[in-house]
């Protein structure tokens, strides 16, 4: 029967990486590290479901398309795996980097004879969403990501509006960078402290208590961009170091590494990219200087759940699907 599969965990403390084809590796940071999941295992309908590994903080969702897979991250650690299925044919689902702009419960379909959408995460407003859907076991829908009903209820109960979205043909392991540049100095780790201190503890907790904040770095254009649920609050231009070297395709989940009392940090997802992850995410931030004015504006918005996405795509138009849209690949009109 499809559903949730229990997987073994293995004591260890630090960082480990692994390379098993077909297999996946999640790692805990000081606490333990769980075994190598078979992920080849997992049966159309079937996922796995551990938020016992991280209780809380911001969370990142990966949806694999060669795959036909979606991984579920919190505050840097793989909490979650299940299957999918993406666009058919005609039909493809879009790459890049998405935000969720919407979510609702009990959503019935505008454009295909208002059909039940249970749980939907939506991605842009052109029809692309995540919600409970049909598995075959391949890519078969109109261009969401279908999933199985009981993961997409679990899923759509971790996800405020501004949680990111990946969906790409690889991607990497999250990494902390430990060291998170010059966009996140001691006093923008002050400033948030102070604030968060002085806050009402419940409108901490509360879905839409903090902005969803979205910072888009693009070497295309050398410039930066400061999004705040969903509107543009900063822009200018971007120094990049060694400028002839692409920046890479990176999203930074800002977390803090121990709870709510840890260090703020941020954990670098690479997608559609290359080897070295941990090196050139930590390096990628190093290069980036912006404009003071737009730095100040970054600064003031340093919470957790805080999202950067480095492209080397040009921030033009055709590459967003809307305001509240961040990074888009190829586009869909499904």
């Amino acid at each position: 029967m499809a559903g949730s599969i229990e997987l073994g965990r293995l004591s260890r403390r630090g960082f480990l990486v692994a390379g098993a084809a077909g297999m996946g590796l999640l790692v805990t940071r000081g606490v333990h590290a769980e075994a190598v999941e078979e992920i080849t295992d997992l049966k159309p309908g079937d996922y796995t479901w551990h938020p016992e590994r991280s209780p809380d903080g911001p969370v990142a969702v990966v949806v694999s398309l060669p795959e036909q897979l979606v991984f579920v991250y919190r505050n840097g650690i793989r909490i979650a795996v299940s299957t999918c299925s993406t666009g058919k044919p005609g039909h493809e689902t879009p790459t890049g980097v998405f935000t969720v702009l919407q979510k609702d419960k009990n959503h019935h379909s505008s454009i295909y004879d208002d059909a039940s959408m249970p749980n939907t995460d939506r991605l842009t407003w052109s029809g692309v969403a995540l919600h409970a859907g049909g598995l075959p076991g391949y890519p078969s829908s109109h261009g969401c990501v279908h999933l199985p009903l009981a993961f997409s209820s679990l899923l759509f109960g971790i996800t405020p509006v501004g949680t990111p979205v990946i969906i790409a043909g690889q991607h990497d392991e999250p990494v902390d960078v430990v060291h998170p540049g010059l966009v996140l100095s001691d006093y923008a780790v002050q400033e948030a402290d102070a604030a968060e201190a002085k806050a009402d503890p419940a409108a901490l907790n509360a879905e839409d208590a903090k902005p969803a904040v979205s910072i888009i770095v693009s070497g295309a254009d050398k410039a930066i961009e400061v999004l705040e649920n969903g509107e543009t609050v900063a822009s200018g231009p971007a120094t990049i170091q060694f400028p002839d070297k692409p920046l890479g395709s990176y999203v930074y989940v800002l977390s803090r590494t121990d709870g709510s009392n840890g260090d703020l940090t941020w954990h670098a997802i690479g997608y559609n990219r290359g080897s070295d992850q941990e090196q050139e995410a930590e390096a990628t931030l190093f290069r980036i200087h912006g404009d003071p004015t737009v730095i100040k504006a970054i600064q003031a918005r340093m919470n957790p759940g805080a999202i950067m996405v480095t492209t080397d795509l040009p921030l033009e138009p055709n590459a967003r699907s809307g305001k509240d849209f961040v990074v888009m690949d190829t586009r869909t009109e499904s």
